[in-house]
């Protein structure tokens, strides 16, 4: 009986650490066996950078003229932001700045129908040959454009994502939390980059061959949905991280978390959209990649889970468990000091990188939870999650 659980507890172990471990050693193995890099170059076509605002007065002017002030031929750039139903004054700027730079073209979206629905609607008008997508509240480097267009000098390439930097000058705990997580996710998608596709992207600072562009449905996730629409079109999804866009993260521990649970629950949803990727035989290696970073990376708390509980019952078989039963231990103590300790504590990286795992993890079970119900979410209040 005892032998048969610790089979199981190390099968969840090895299970559950997998997507976060195992998976990145086997690309890079890959990388360094079979690589197949980008043919990157200088090149100049036309870009239309499309917006989704609900109720951003306070960040929008910014975020246009950071755009529109890219080092980019004035010509080959145009910018398109539809207000998603604002009331706090939105409209009113979007309009004066229209009113100053004709490359600027300012829609309102009315009754409110969420961030997907407006994409739909721009790509309707876009013109440029490239398209960049934009969060409201993002700042782009000057450069930003220029090196996001790159990578399409190479024909095999339908999508690039660009990397984002969260700036956290407070230095708050799911700040710390969420920079540190970004960075390795970053890795990751070198080392996928370089041989195939990403299997995620950062929904600011992408950008897609106008020609490949598929409407989705209101309730679909574009910073998810799309790049899987290109993969399963025969072209790559790749990473271009001198595309840097600098945004603030979050710093409320409920704010963070909704934003999670958000962002769970529509790749869910994306995922079984599009579950005819997972299939080994139409697409063997970005199947592997899809189910390896995105599924079981989701779902990792199930078996992480099964694993912490049989510790517990296997403590007086040998030294190991009862180190890992510390571990658990100290690391459930570890989170709980960084959002209840002291000051000096919680400020402690590793009380602060246990502190976000554990939200990570929960918020994953929440979303599942929700998609077995059905469940879905269109709406939601920007910056809050």
């Amino acid at each position: 009986m005892l032998a048969a659980a610790e089979f199981v507890f190390w099968s969840c172990v090895g299970i559950g650490l997998y997507p976060y471990a195992g998976y990145p050693l086997c690309v890079a193995l890959l990388r360094a066996i079979r690589p197949r890099p980008v043919r990157a170059a200088a090149i100049l076509p036309r870009v239309t950078v499309v917006i989704s605002a609900y109720n951003e007065a306070s960040h929008i002017e910014a975020t246009v003229r950071n755009k529109l002030d890219q080092d980019y031929p004035r010509a080959l750039l145009d910018v398109m932001v539809v207000s998603d139903g604002s009331t706090d004054g939105t409209d009113r700027v979007l309009r004066s700045l229209a009113q100053q730079d004709p490359r600027l073209a300012f829609f309102r979206q009315e009754p409110r129908a969420g961030k997907t629905a407006a994409l739909n609607s721009l790509l309707e008008r876009a013109q440029g040959e490239i398209i960049v997508f934009a969060d409201a509240n993002s700042m782009y480097r000057p450069d930003t454009v220029r090196r996001l267009v790159a990578p399409f000098a190479d024909p095999s390439v339908g999508y690039a994502s660009g990397r984002m930097l969260y700036v956290d000058p407070r230095g708050s705990l799911v700040g710390d939390g969420c920079t540190a997580y970004m960075r390795y996710e970053n890795a990751l998608r070198t080392l996928e980059s370089a041989v195939g596709s990403v299997a995620g992207v950062d929904g600011g600072v992408d950008a897609i061959r106008r020609s490949l562009y598929r409407p989705m449905r209101p309730d679909q996730l574009p910073d998810f949905l799309l790049p899987l629409a290109v993969v399963e079109q025969g072209r790559r999804v790749v990473y271009a991280p001198e595309a840097v866009l600098q945004e603030a993260t979050l710093t409320s521990e409920g704010a963070e978390y909704r934003m999670r649970v958000r962002v769970a629950l529509r790749a869910l949803w994306a995922l079984w959209d599009k579950r005819a990727l997972l299939n080994p035989v139409r697409f063997p290696l970005f199947s592997w990649q899809l189910a390896s970073h995105k599924l079981l990376r989701y779902l990792s708390f199930l078996p992480l889970t099964a694993a912490a509980v049989l510790n517990w019952l296997l403590v007086s078989r040998g030294w190991i468990y009862a180190a890992l039963a510390a571990g658990q231990c100290g690391a459930a103590l570890l989170a709980v000091l960084a959002l209840r300790g002291p000051p000096r504590l919680r400020g402690f990286f590793l009380a602060r990188y246990c502190y976000y795992f554990l939200l990570l993890n929960w918020a994953c079970a929440v979303a599942l939870l929700r998609f077995l119900r059905g469940e879905k979410q269109v709406l939601w209040q920007p910056r809050t999650g």
